[in-house]
């Protein structure tokens, strides 16, 4: 039998502890549960590269253990055939904050180190098919998922990568991130959300590359007319003051009239949205064959039947720009009325759909796939949400283990799914030979 290829783990958003490297002795100041330095994490409206507070030097230092090493152990157990000839599993931390493809970099070097590093084990090194074309294999969760296919889409037939797999990627968004500028508390990431998050968030690059840019995703009242998220004024006068006070505390050499300030303000938002909007094009041109994997290559796991916001709407005036946050626009009517208004809690169905792939190769999960021994994941789920929950659950690892070892599911009654919406059964192909529907 092959080896199995190593694999690469990438979190999502803020799921990457960060320590300032600059003080004598460096201080964590993004970790799990002890240390949100809002301040300290923030950027430089000057430059984003930097911080906002110098001197300082934030770095990745590692993926958090909730709700990552669970997934991380079990690949490392069942993707290996024995103790002594293990498939190493590596975990990928970055700094979240950044611009994707500023990130993108940083995975390469990354994937190619895990190889290299592969290649030291002696039941790789013995292995000559996989030393004559050595791959790593990708899952990313999340955010993870966006800058494992922007890595793709720029490295094309030159990445070494045989199969990838996602896990609750918003490919065309979610409302989360827009409402986590807003206002701070939306529910994006394995922490608790928190209004001192807000200021933070608006000089944050990497979330405006979360805004959702499905169809008629967002809609101005009463006019019905779709709304240019990624034009600055698309966004509410709030976040252009917060930018604009930035600038004058923070600036080198600030305007001192509030229009001017304002103005500077509009562009540092306009700059990052134009990022984004970049990417978001990249991401929706992007052809999985261009990077040399086969149709059967991507397993991409979407979250389904949970209470999710599925639509968002603008109130336009001579005041300017208000987003309606309704309770009303949080639905899941996956078992009644329109089956695509429902998500994982945190990326709505529609945003979840990744462009390059076909329809009927998805698969979706459902939190009732929680069997009973996950009793401490599904409270888990109750603070972190579904989305959030995905990469501890047990059946997407048994998911995972099938795709990455190539295995038939027709045999195995652990393994299910289920297709999108209007995909029939006998339509369905996901790349998992033989999965079948639970139920």
């Amino acid at each position: 039998m092959s080896l199995a290829n190593p694999v690469v783990v990438v979190p999502g958003i803020t799921a990457s502890s960060l320590r300032d490297a600059y003080p004598v002795s460096p201080e964590s100041v993004w970790s799990t549960l002890l240390n949100h330095s809002y301040r300290r994490v923030g950027l430089h409206p000057d430059d984003l590269r930097f911080e906002l507070v110098e001197p300082a030097r934030v770095v990745p230092e590692a993926v958090f253990r909730v709700p990552y090493e669970e997934l991380i152990l079990e690949l490392r157990h069942n993707l290996s055939e024995s103790e002594d000839r293990p498939v190493p599993v590596f975990p990928f931390p970055y700094d979240w904050r950044q611009p994707l493809e500023r990130i993108e970099p940083e995975l390469e070097a990354f994937v190619q180190e895990v190889i290299d590093r592969t290649r030291l084990l002696r039941h790789y090194a013995a292995d000559d098919a996989w030393i004559a074309q050595p791959r790593a294999n990708l899952v990313g969760h999340s955010m993870g998922g966006l800058l494992i296919t922007g890595y793709l889409q720029r490295l094309g037939k030159r990445a070494p990568v045989e199969r990838v797999a996602t896990l609750a990627t918003p490919f065309r968004g979610s409302y989360e991130a827009l409402i986590k500028v807003l206002t701070g508390t939306a529910s994006l990431s394995p922490l608790e959300p928190n209004s001192r998050e807000r200021e933070a968030a608006r000089l944050t690059p990497a979330l405006y590359y979360l805004v959702p840019s499905f169809e008629r995703a967002i809609t101005a009242v009463p006019s019905g007319e779709v709304v240019d998220v990624f034009s600055a004024d698309a966004w509410q006068r709030g976040v252009h003051e917060t930018l604009a006070e930035f600038i004058r505390l923070q600036g080198v050499d600030p305007p001192r009239a509030k229009r001017e300030l304002l103005e500077h303000a509009r562009a540092l938002l306009q700059g990052m949205l134009d990022g984004a909007r970049a990417y978001a094009q990249r991401i929706a041109g992007f052809e999985p064959r261009g990077a040399g994997l086969a149709r059967s290559a991507w397993l991409a796991i979407l979250g389904i039947d949970a209470r999710t916001r599925v639509r968002l709407q603008v109130h336009r005036s001579r005041a300017g720009v208000r987003y309606e946050l309704s309770g009303d626009d949080r639905m899941n009517e996956w078992s009644g009325g329109d089956p695509f208004n429902t998500g994982d809690g945190t990326v709505p169905l529609k945003g979840a759909i990744p462009p390059f792939l076909p329809r009927e190769s998805l698969v979706c999960v459902r939190p009732d796939d929680l069997g009973y021994w996950e009793l401490g994941d599904r409270g888990l789920e109750g603070v972190v949400g579904w989305h959030g929950t995905i990469p501890k659950c047990n059946l997407v690892h048994r998911l995972l283990v099938k795709h990455f070892k190539g295995e038939d599911a027709r045999r195995d009654r652990s393994v299910w799914g289920t297709p999108l919406p209007g995909i029939r059964v006998e339509s369905w192909q996901p790349p998992i030979e033989g999965l079948r529907i639970k139920g």
